[in-house]
């Protein structure tokens, strides 16, 4: 499959902006075991100043590729088992980030299925610790430029994007009123539970 790399005028400017535009857009792996891509299908903002977010408490080394310039990779382990996969979104010293938290599976299937130990096509992106294990994304991906990159970049959208939902973000306690989650509706591959995604 052939992708079309997108450039920085093709993004939106704004973490909010960025997590809706970020729907449908493709995220593509290059590996030494070969290529692996999916459809962002389902993301949330950590905007500036939000509790919830990493880069609340200010820089750290943990989360310093937060407060870099925007539409860079940020991943974070948790729960000590698992990465996430972040873009960042704002200028140079703004800490702020979008969580990509489920992909729809396009390019390299095998690849990802073996990586993830299933066969199930709905489950191998369902899900931030999922996508990152079926893209072999972990720490030495973090802080790669996604414009430039030639092992982890987005691509442009492979056809145009349904409606997208709107929702609270998931799996958090602070701020956890706030409606940051978006999705495209419908879409059999966007994580989380069924009363938080209705088509």
């Amino acid at each position: 499959m052939i992708f079309e790399r997108l450039d920085a005028s093709e993004l939106a400017v704004g973490t909010e902006e960025l997590a809706r535009g970020l729907i449908g857009v493709v995220l593509v792996r290059d590996s030494v075991d070969g290529r692996s891509a999916g459809r962002i299908v389902e993301t949330e903002a950590y905007v500036i100043g939000d509790p919830a977010s990493h880069a609340y408490m200010g820089p750290r080394q943990r989360n310093a590729t937060m407060f870099l310039e925007p539409f860079l990779s940020y991943v974070y382990l948790i729960y000590g088992t698992s990465f996430c996969f972040n873009v960042t979104s704002e200028p140079r010293g703004e800490g702020a980030g979008v969580l990509v938290r489920a992909l729809e599976p396009l390019d390299g299937i095998e690849l990802m299925e073996r990586r993830r130990r299933s066969d199930s096509l709905r489950d191998l992106c369902r899900g931030p610790g999922r996508l990152t294990q079926a893209l072999d994304i972990d720490r030495s991906l973090d802080g790669r430029s996604l414009l430039t990159d030639p092992d982890l970049w987005l691509a442009r959208a492979p056809r145009a994007r349904g409606p997208i939902g709107v929702s609270r973000r998931i799996g958090i306690t602070r701020a956890a009123h706030r409606r940051l989650r978006f999705y495209e509706r419908g879409n059999p591959f966007v994580s989380g539970p069924r009363t938080l995604s209705p088509p």
